[in-house]
């Protein structure tokens, strides 16, 4: 059994600024931790440090029992030129670190085998067949043909050079899943891992968690999966000095109350040590007063003064972590009753005519399976519908610049409705090379600019503040959808189309989203795998394999289920 050690860990930036603050905890062996906190915090350097990769400027960390890593994108990492973009190019990167060199080096003799077949070498080849049987390589094939064929459904020598172009991210991650559950590391670090899988996958991921005698850390923005999976959560809490790490020692289900309760506990002590100070200052300035006329009181008062140093000497009980400043204000405005009429509406080799009515204030969640033309249907609302007419507003403001989607049918947006469109890829067309201050305060064709002053105040709302000098294309994922809300604030919809809103979010930014959706005057329809998110919607409407669109009484993400949903 493995166990990770995380024992006073403290780290600052190559600019000075103090990231992480004497971090300690301990991923205890066989159970499954989360590692949670605000875009930023310092997640991905803390796993960099856990790794090896970074040095902490304090602090260290332990790892025992192999360690096995999947990076949040996997697939794209440097092992040898052409190696990674394979099957079995990933299947190398995830194997354990003997068996990764000397499969890299077996790659290069080969090559130099095919370019230069010499008496060098030839020794150099048959050097590394050895160190690859010795090292387990051939056993290490069997474990990646179980791999393939529970990921992909062929065998690993058919699998082997398939291009990981030609698989979807949720198959890629699968497959680097499957290898490091069955592999021999006994402590996985999965940054992201449910990123990409459809809700079967997650699901599939949560049965595995929970069975594996692994020791797991895990990052995830997945709610649902943390509530389902997770068995500890290690919260990473921005501070001045550097995030700090609190550890709740249960489930996600518990989390929300026992965080409110420690910060409620905290504003306790906090309470009291600014009430005993203020005792202490008024004592020391009673008896200064008299010990001007009474000798007597002189050592009093002396002993007063080293109280009162000793007591701020102490410090303060530990402050409550400041909030994480994101208010998300989406207003829209009371439209026609009808927001959506569909009528034999159908999507060219994607779904069957069907139709559709969608009424002001309705909160349709679309589900159903990667590919069967959810973000289709709303990019086809975004331009307008069918009959986009812009003298009533039915256009967004990339509504022009969206690929035609082939169709049959009629879709038709109601008086009033002005849609706005929430891009899953964070699709932001003429904003590239801008910054985000600029965005907001000199406009577009399509949206007036607002007073240099008012621009950041929006920015600040959104946690975008520290940002407001960074081009688009530089911003993390989380802080391009939070632009994202942001302009769909402004553009002044009365129908939000979402697609994939959450994916990118963190958890506080996501329960934001939810909060400024309940509050929104208008009506929303949006693509999502989150299980968590569905539950704030009355609606849901199910793209099915077959190509059926149907409605159902329920959030339905898995195929048995959705097969039965009329």
């Amino acid at each position: 059994m493995g166990f990770v050690d995380v024992n006073g860990v403290s780290f600052s930036l190559p600019d000075g600024r103090p990231l992480l603050s004497d971090l300690a905890f301990r991923v205890a062996e066989g159970r499954r931790t989360a590692l949670i906190g605000q875009n930023g915090a310092g997640k991905t350097t803390l796993l960099r440090i856990i790794r090896g990769e970074l040095r902490p400027d304090e602090g260290s960390v332990q790892v025992e029992g192999g360690l096995g890593v999947m990076d949040q994108f996997v697939g794209r990492g440097e092992v040898v030129d052409g190696v990674d973009r394979t099957v079995h190019g990933l299947l190398v990167s995830v194997a354990p670190a003997r068996v990764r060199a000397a499969a890299i080096e077996l790659e290069a003799a080969e090559q130099a085998l095919i370019d230069a077949d010499d008496t060098a070498t030839q020794m150099r080849y048959a050097s590394a067949l050895a160190e690859y049987a010795e090292a387990g390589g051939y056993d290490q094939e069997v474990v990646w043909d179980r791999c393939t064929v529970a990921a992909l459904g062929v065998p690993f020598e058919r699998a082997r050079w398939r291009e990981l172009s030609t698989l979807s991210g949720g198959e890629q991650k699968r497959l680097a899943l499957e290898a490091l559950l069955r592999g021999p590391e006994q402590v996985l670090v999965l940054d992201e891992p449910d990123n990409s899988l459809d809700v079967p996958g997650k699901r599939w991921l949560e049965q595995q968690l929970k069975a594996t005698p692994k020791t797991v850390l895990l990052v995830s923005h997945d709610r649902e999966l943390l509530a389902r999976a997770a068995d500890r959560i290690v919260t990473l809490e921005v501070g001045a000095a550097g995030s700090t790490a609190w550890v709740h020692g249960g489930s996600f289900r518990g989390y929300h109350a026992a965080r409110d309760a420690r910060f409620a506990r905290l504003d306790e002590l906090r309470r009291r040590w600014d009430e005993q100070h203020a005792q202490l200052e008024q004592l020391v300035r009673t008896l200064k007063v008299k010990a001007t006329y009474n000798d007597g009181m002189a050592s009093r008062y002396q002993a007063a003064l080293t109280r009162l140093r000793r007591f701020e000497e102490a410090g303060p009980p530990e402050e409550r972590p400041p909030a994480q400043a994101v208010s998300m204000r989406l207003r829209g405005s009371r439209t026609g009753k009808r927001a959506v009429v569909c009528e034999g509406l159908e999507l060219s080799g994607l779904m069957r005519p069907f139709d559709l009515e969608v009424w002001y204030g309705d909160r349709v969640a679309v589900l159903g399976s990667n590919g069967s033309g959810k973000s289709h249907f709303l990019r086809l609302l975004a331009a307008g519908g069918t009959d986009p007419d812009p003298a009533k507003g039915h256009r967004t403001d990339v509504g022009a610049s969206l690929a035609v989607v082939p169709h049959e049918g009629r879709a038709v947006l109601g008086a009033r409705v002005v849609p706005g469109w929430f891009a899953q890829g964070h699709e932001l067309p003429g904003l590239r090379g801008r910054t985000l201050l600029d965005i907001l305060h000199r406009g577009d064709a399509n949206r007036e600019g607002m007073a240099r002053e008012a621009a950041s105040s929006a920015l600040d709302r959104y946690g975008l503040a520290g940002a407001a000098q960074q081009r688009v294309e530089a911003l993390s994922g989380g802080q391009q959808a939070r632009l994202q809300i942001l302009l769909l604030e402004l553009s002044g919809a009365t129908l939000l189309l979402l697609d994939e809103p959450t994916d990118n979010l963190d958890l506080v930014s996501a329960e934001a989203l939810e909060d400024a959706l309940a509050r929104f005057d208008g009506t929303v329809l949006a693509v999502t795998h989150d299980r968590w998110f569905t539950r704030a919607f009355d609606r849901y409407l199910v793209f099915r394999s077959d190509g059926e669109v149907v409605e159902a009484d329920e959030a339905v993400f898995d195929e048995a289920r959705v097969a039965r949903a009329r």
